[in-house]
Parts: structure tokens; C-alpha cells; sequence
């Protein structure tokens, strides 16, 4: 199982910019970027769809299984996997501490959000990319 190193893993949890792109239907050109709250449980990145299992992200990633992620500075490349019912509450404690005070929280607990957790992991072969802060290349190979 591939997974995000450590540092990638820390910088994304630290950060509040991830955007989620899953493949569109002809599985080669990617969604229109959405921005997501995330959180990393157990060295493993978790998303939520805010409109639950209707959002079209979440329809496009189910139905695609991979994409990319803009996150923390970097993109890259990944597979989605319906995570619902795995690690629920330890998933919703990261929501609360992460995301404490925002309006927006309680919608993010409820049922119908819950059952559209996603985990992002990268994606074989994709290499992720990033930028500097000044716009070139920059590296982030994990």
C-alpha cells in the first residue's frame, strides 16, 4: 500500500487549501478543482464531502477511483477510496479539533456527510509536483 510520507502527511494537516480534482468521465482529464476540508487519522488522509454522497466530486471520485490533489503547496496525484464506517469517530474528533469554531463544522459530522468520507492515497506512478513560493519548480517527491 502506498502512502504519503510523513512530512507530506504533516504539511497537509497543517494547511486548510486542499482541492480535490477526481478524473472526469473519460478518466484522463481532471475535474474542475473543489476545495475540501481534510484531515490525516493514523497516517492516513480522510476528506468529506460537504453535500454527502450527491456532491459530484465525491460521485466523480467514486466512479473514476483517482485524480489529483492540490494541497499545502504541491499537487499530486491519487486514488479515492469510500472509507464510511472505518474510523468514524476518530475521523470526527480530527474534524472537530482542526476545524473548532467554523460554522461549518456540525454540517461536516452529520450522517449524510459521514457516509461520504473519502481516503486519498497517491497514486502509483504519480509523481507529485509542487511549486516555490516565487513559482518554479520545486520538488516534493514522497
Amino acid at each position: 500500500m502506498i502512502t504519503f510520507s510523513s512530512d507530506t502527511l504533516a504539511r497537509i494537516a497543517e494547511s486548510d487549501d486542499l482541492h480535490v480534482s477526481p478524473f472526469r468521465g473519460d478518466g484522463t482529464t481532471y475535474g474542475t478543482p473543489t476545495w475540501i476540508w481534510s484531515v490525516v487519522v493514523d497516517d492516513a488522509l480522510f476528506v468529506r464531502a460537504y453535500n454527502g454522497t450527491a456532491s459530484r466530486w465525491y460521485q466523480a471520485a467514486m466512479q473514476q477511483g483517482a485524480g489529483r490533489i492540490s494541497a499545502a503547496g504541491a499537487e499530486h496525484e491519487v486514488t479515492f477510496r469510500a472509507a464510511a464506517g472505518e474510523a468514524d469517530a476518530e475521523i470526527d474528533a480530527a474534524y472537530r479539533l482542526k476545524y473548532s469554531g467554523s460554522p461549518y463544522l456540525r454540517p461536516m459530522l452529520t450522517a449524510s456527510t459521514v457516509a461520504a468520507t473519502v481516503e486519498i492515497r497517491p497514486r502509483p506512478g504519480g509523481a507529485p509536483s509542487s511549486r516555490n513560493r516565487d513559482g518554479r519548480p520545486g520538488s516534493d517527491v514522497d
